[in-house]
């Protein structure tokens, strides 16, 4: 656990090094399900979804669904570093105080990957999401191609407000490298850096449409490298690349404010 005040976060390295906690604010975040077997998954394994903020990589739609991080035990070294050991690459963070989380990727030059930080938050029906007017917005829906608009209402869907449950489940990848949830007074921030690599702001808004058997609510809002959910679609300029010397390293940065209205 790394604690900073005002923002904490639980991570539970056992099982693919998920957060299950991020209180900032005065409030928790993160949204989970109980009762998912997710302490029993072994790589290869369909996903299981608890909740919480998953570390999804290489990609997060494909092959392996929601990528090849966690469904693996994480290790941590004694100056606070978690890692994970993967077949074609290693991928190691370090949570620092007051809400920085640096992140090293550790492969073959050239190694083209998609990385989220899939958080799945704890949102009420009011809640809504602050980012950039008219940002490049690849809208997924739940079956079928993406197609391409502009945030907040790629061709005339309105995702800037989460909504009570109607049954629609849909998916978007916005250009940009930052933004800001609000929920009544309380506000959580997302910031992004990376040298030369493409970066995104990705939202899930199921709102009890999926899975088509037993669907329940799911709100994510989730940092990307990368513009796309699934690494086998990805186009120039869509993944991430490992440079020369192997490593790639960035940041994410979260906060209980933000500077938008």
């Amino acid at each position: 656990m790394v604690t900073s005040d005002p923002l904490e976060i639980v991570t539970d390295l056992a099982h693919g090094g998920r957060w299950t906690s991020l209180r900032a604010g005065g409030r928790e975040w993160l949204w989970r399900r109980d009762g998912t077997g997710r302490e029993s998954v072994s790589p290869g394994d369909a996903f299981v979804d608890a909740g919480g903020l998953e570390e999804c990589v290489p990609t997060v739609r494909g092959t392996p669904d929601h990528g090849d991080a966690w469904s693996r035990p994480w290790m941590r070294e004694d100056d606070g570093t978690e890692s994970v050991q993967c077949e074609r690459f290693s991928l190691s963070r370090i949570i620092r105080y007051g809400g920085e989380v640096d992140y090293v990727l550790t492969a073959d030059p050239g190694f083209r990957f998609v990385w989220a930080a899939h958080a799945l938050l704890d949102l009420s029906a009011s809640a809504t999401v602050q980012l950039p007017e008219g940002a490049s917005t690849r809208l997924y829906p739940d079956n079928g191609p993406w197609v391409e608009g502009s945030w907040p209402a790629p061709r005339g869907s309105r995702l800037d407000r989460f909504g009570p449950d109607d049954g629609t489940a849909v998916g978007a990848v916005v250009d940009t490298d930052r933004c800001c949830v609000h929920d009544g007074a309380d506000r959580l921030a997302f910031a992004l850096e990376a040298d030369g690599q493409p970066l995104s702001i990705a939202l899930w808004r199921n709102l009890g449409g999926f899975p088509a058997t037993d669907p329940y609510r799911s709100t994510g809002v989730e940092p990307m490298l990368g513009r796309v959910f699934g690494l086998a679609e990805a186009g120039p300029g869509d993944a991430a690349r490992v440079p020369q010397s192997g490593e790639l390293r960035w940041r994410l940065t979260l906060a209980p404010d933000c500077n938008c209205p």
